[in-house]
């Protein structure tokens, strides 16, 4: 049934991650590699390679485990590696990303109705993005195969070690699933690295800000260990879901069925009372400890250096079931370009209107992958009155998680475009003055891993207003840009193939 909130479909959603590589392989966006190769850094560098070259899917056929012997099971990287295969993932083709934000932006905060015939449509629009649909398994694919007791050990998976003087191997694409003790409908889905302490061990590395730490601090009062669930290789819906800028309390493992339009297939848990997706290649049970820590890393980050090593919760493992035949799915994370910028580069049109919703003078908003995806931000303005940059910059700051994390923003005309640094540089070097357009905010919240702050998760925030100056802004004669005449950009244009220049 179409949801009158989302595009509507072109393509296919695959039901699984083998289903999504077929999509990809018929489309030349999947390749096989059949030569072995080490799950030790080879595949992280084959992988940087490839996905800076724009290159495809990879699906390596003879992973070479770290005792050197063969993997038992294929490995899979570079999955979302275009803001193509996210969108294909999806059903979507790229421009649909931008009526899929508009879609997201109408549940988090939907318009009131202007009359009786939009407050009927818009009934029918809620209801249908609302009815979170899902539907239980009994047998379900990521169940064929289960170890329990002895039979554990995550030392049969080919888990990658990404960059050299790493510790452990590291689970890089987990899905990771919890719950609130008192309120099994309070359930959040959170990407959280791995490291791997032994046969059923592992450390959970979440910052005290998301949806797992809180709930693993909620089961911490109660002085009980936090059942946990984490799925490796998910269909591709369920795992763009965990990602996305959804409003808080809503279930992605739910969510993805409004995504599908159809219903989510989620299974019960062997070992924990909680949902898994019933088409995931691998999933991992157990619990993590109220009280056990282990240092974690240091590991290669997503800022192109190594994390230091801090304390994070123990998990205990109770159970590993998997598919028959599966394939284990796998990333790196490093200076970008990797996959999680150009994950976040995809998603950058889900917040642009989440923003305008909120702030109706912004033309555009980008989010520059080179910045570590949100650590910096260039937004355009309809400017209207004077201070309207700076009001501007204090309600992006505050608005969504993901923007109480940004260092930088810079503000600019609807003439700039935000995602051409050689526009941004114009703006910022003929409409910036440093005394009077630059904001600086001592002592806010920072990214936890952002070492250049002078206190871990607290540091400086800066505004650079390079819009152009309007009334009490400036008592100056402001600036008037060139522009040739129509009359001649349009006499040019007719004469042009005359001239033999090419263009």
């Amino acid at each position: 049934m179409p949801n009158p909130l989302l595009p509507p479909l072109r393509h296919p959603i695959a039901d699984n991650l083998a289903g999504f590589m077929h999509v990809l392989e018929r489309r030349g966006l999947l390749h096989r590699i059949n030569r072995p190769v080490s799950m030790v850094h080879e595949v992280t560098e084959i992988h940087r390679r490839v996905l800076a070259d724009n290159g495809p899917a990879l699906l390596l056929e003879s992973p070479v485990m770290p005792d050197g012997s063969a993997a038992a099971m294929p490995v899979l990287v570079n999955l979302f590696g275009t803001t193509e295969r996210v969108a294909l993932g999806l059903g979507l083709d790229v421009p649909d990303l931008d009526n899929l934000g508009l879609g997201l932006a109408q549940l988090r905060s939907p318009k009131p109705p202007r009359d009786l015939r939009s407050a009927w449509a818009s009934r029918d629009m809620l209801r249908a993005a609302l009815t979170l649909r899902t539907r239980l398994v009994q047998r379900p694919a990521c169940q064929a195969v289960v170890w329990r007791g002895g039979e554990i050990d995550l030392g049969r998976l080919p888990i990658q070690t990404c960059w050299p003087g790493e510790p452990a191997p590291l689970i890089t694409w987990p899905l990771v699933i919890t719950r609130a003790p008192d309120d099994p409908s309070d359930i959040n889905v959170g990407i959280y690295r791995m490291q791997v302490l032994g046969r059923d061990r592992a450390i959970v590395r979440w910052l005290p800000s998301r949806g797992g730490a809180r709930h693993h601090r909620l089961w911490q009062q109660k002085g009980l260990d936090m059942p946990i669930a984490i799925a490796i290789g998910a269909d591709p819906v369920t795992i763009l879901a965990a990602v996305m800028p959804l409003p808080d309390g809503l279930n992605e493992m739910a969510f993805s069925g409004v995504l599908r339009r159809r219903q989510a297939r989620l299974a019960h848990g062997v070992s924990v009372g909680l949902p898994v997706p019933a088409e995931a290649e691998i999933v991992l049970e157990g619990s993590v400890s109220a009280t056990e820590t282990a240092a974690e890393g240091p590991y290669g980050d997503h800022t192109g250096y190594y994390n230091s090593v801090e304390s994070f919760p123990v998990v205990r493992l109770s159970a590993i079931t998997m598919r028959r035949q599966p394939v284990y799915l796998s990333t790196y994370t490093g200076r970008p370009p990797d996959e999680p910028s150009r994950l976040g580069e995809a998603m950058t049109p889900l917040f642009v209107p989440l923003a305008k919703e909120q702030f109706p003078e912004i033309k555009d908003l980008w989010l520059p992958p080179e910045a570590c995806s949100y650590r910096a931000m260039v937004v355009s303005i309809d400017k209207r009155y004077p201070g309207q940059a700076r009001r501007l910059m204090m309600g992006l700051w505050s608005m969504l998680p993901q923007f109480s994390m940004t260092k930088l923003i810079i503000v600019v005309d609807p003439d700039i475009n935000v995602r051409d640094w050689g526009d941004v540089m114009w703006a910022l070097s003929t409409r910036f003055d440093a005394m009077r357009d630059l904001v600086v905010i001592p002592d806010t919240p920072i990214d936890y891993l952002d070492f250049a702050s002078p206190r871990p998760g607290l540091g400086g925030k800066l505004g650079l207003d390079a819009t152009n100056k309007i009334a009490s802004e400036t008592d100056r004669e402001w600036g008037r840009p060139l522009a040739m005449s129509n009359e001649i950009t349009d006499r040019v244009d007719g004469l042009w193939s005359e001239l033999g220049l090419r263009g």
